[in-house]
């Protein structure tokens, strides 16, 4: 049985319309790319490393900072939590959770596959999403009852849906990095998932799940996840037809891990990553 937290158990049907806060959203992403592009492969880039030796670059901070200025001149009333600039948002409430560039040791190497991404939550669930990878020329986004959409190089949207695909023996897999599975003991589970997929390959971060909601693969899993890593991506998916737990099956996007996928799929790769 799907399990979910009590933020998700609110009807669709008594949500507000989020159409305003989708508007604001792709704003922002606009104000994040012309910051993001300046800064890819620029030779004077400022690249440092956090606590956890992660990387962080100029580009990462001017970003939120240029974010965080909009939304509190746009939305003085809600929190928000980003990556580098820290933060909460509230379990009661509307919370932005910001991550300005997520694949951020892809942008610092000049690999073009990295976006900036833009979530609302409120009362503790994501309910506008938006992805956005310039150097792609790609753009996701979704909100509560108003679908999810992607564009190209600027172009016309188009409508996104999960694969049929119902049979793991047939499902495409992705993921980050298999070793946070090695470092935290759980490699054999991770390899099982993997064995019992037709392809497995590593489009890491934000893409794997954008390709999840566009029907190109299947399941996209990730060990270790933080909450701004996800919550823009729930709604895409959500909206798109499919599925973003944690490893324990939990809808949400505040577990420290994730499982993706067009829903069909989902139950069966959460027991192999389960070790049933």
């Amino acid at each position: 049985m799907e399990h979910v937290t009590p933020a998700d158990r609110t009807p669709d049907a008594v949500l507000p319309d989020h159409a305003d806060d989708l508007a604001l959203a792709l704003r922002l992403a606009g104000t994040a790319d012309a910051i993001t592009v300046d800064r890819f492969r620029a030779t004077d880039l400022r690249v440092t490393r956090k606590p956890d030796r992660t990387p962080v670059t100029d580009a990462d901070t001017a970003t939120e900072d240029a974010l965080r200025a909009v939304i509190g001149a746009e939305r003085p009333g809600d929190a928000v939590l980003g990556e580098e600039r820290g933060g909460e948002v509230p379990e009661s409430g509307r919370g932005w959770v910001i991550d300005p560039i997520d694949g951020t040791k892809n942008f610092s190497r000049g690999v073009p596959a990295w976006a900036t991404l833009i979530g609302l939550t409120v009362h503790g669930r994501a309910v506008v999403g938006v992805a956005s990878a310039p150097a792609l020329g790609r753009r996701w986004w979704g909100a509560v009852g108003l679908g999810a959409w992607a564009s190209d190089n600027g172009g016309p949207p188009r409508r996104l849906a999960v694969s049929g695909v119902g049979d793991l023996a047939d499902a495409y897999l992705s993921t980050t990095d298999f070793r946070t599975f090695s470092r935290r003991g759980d490699l054999d589970r991770w390899l099982a998932l993997a064995d019992a997929c037709w392809e497995t390959r590593a489009f890491g971060d934000f893409w794997q799940y954008c390709l999840v909601a566009e029907g190109v693969i299947d399941v996209a899993v990730d060990r270790a996840a933080s909450v701004w890593d996800l919550a823009a991506l729930g709604p895409i998916l959500a909206e798109a037809g499919g599925r973003l737990t944690d490893l324990d099956g939990v809808a949400t996007h505040a577990g420290g891990n994730a499982l993706a996928s067009n829903g069909a799929v989902h139950d069966a790769a959460l027991a192999l990553l389960a070790g049933r």
